[in-house]
């Protein structure tokens, strides 16, 4: 191995660092990053010593990367709003799935209710879903609203619990960590500010879902609004409020 290659732009590029990953049998992961020197003889590379990789000079690493590497082609689905080094966004049309509950007040129920449009968020700080009033893919402008769900946090972060999600983020796993929300049994409203704008509250609401009142469309007059946008959330605005 030299360690000299060509960059995106024909220049020639050298080896100029190493991280190194270490596995263990029960699943523990650590990282090292390391200088790179040469061997003053043979020209060869030599890794120095190392320093532990913390996660955020991982990201920087990563962002360096997708900001300077060679670009790759990749197709992208409509649904797709925003990809980063990070996180992946991508918008849900309003349809009708099936949603599980397995709570005191509405017993083990399950139905195919409707839906709004909704908007995902799989990042490295955490799984995020809001509502839309809209039925046509969001701009950057389009409001955002709290995600009428149980198992939600204030300003949309997702209660993963015991929920199967992809530990990747990236295009290919959206429909994983679609699954890993939907499939999963809505078990208490967390603590925090209203999900839903409805007489008697969230259990009602559920209920009424439940039994069919709303099959005509989703009632989008209970949906409570965050007073954030599109563009805040891809922007990493809502990350840093909570």
């Amino acid at each position: 191995m030299t360690g000299i290659a060509k960059g995106n732009t024909g220049s020639e590029v050298q080896l100029s660092s190493a991280i190194l990953f270490y596995s263990g049998h029960t699943g523990d992961q650590f990282a090292t990053v390391h200088p790179v020197s040469r061997n003053p003889k043979t020209s060869r590379p030599l890794i120095g010593a190392g320093r532990p990789l913390d996660r955020n000079a991982l990201l920087d690493t990563l962002r360096n990367l997708n900001k300077n590497a060679a670009p790759k082609a990749e197709f992208l689905p409509a649904t797709v709003l925003a990809v980063a080094p990070d996180a992946v966004t991508w918008w849900c049309a309003p349809a009708s799935r099936r949603v599980f509950f397995d709570c005191k007040e509405l017993g083990k129920r399950s139905a195919v209710v409707p839906h709004p449009g909704l908007v995902f968020q799989a990042a490295s700080t955490g799984f995020s879903v809001f509502a839309l009033k809209g039925s046509e893919r969001p701009l950057p402008d389009s409001d955002l609203f709290e995600p009428p769900y149980f198992n939600t946090w204030d300003i949309g972060k997702i209660c993963v619990g015991s929920a199967h999600v992809p530990r990747r983020i990236d295009v290919a796993s959206i429909d994983g960590w679609e699954s890993g929300f939907f499939n999963s049994a809505f078990t208490h409203p967390n603590a925090g500010g209203k999900r839903v704008e409805y007489e008697n509250g969230a259990f009602a609401f559920w209920r009424d879902m439940l039994d069919g009142k709303f099959d005509a469309g989703y009632p989008l007059d209970v949906l409570v609004p965050v007073k954030l946008t599109l563009a805040d959330l891809v922007g990493g605005k809502i990350r840093s409020l909570r």
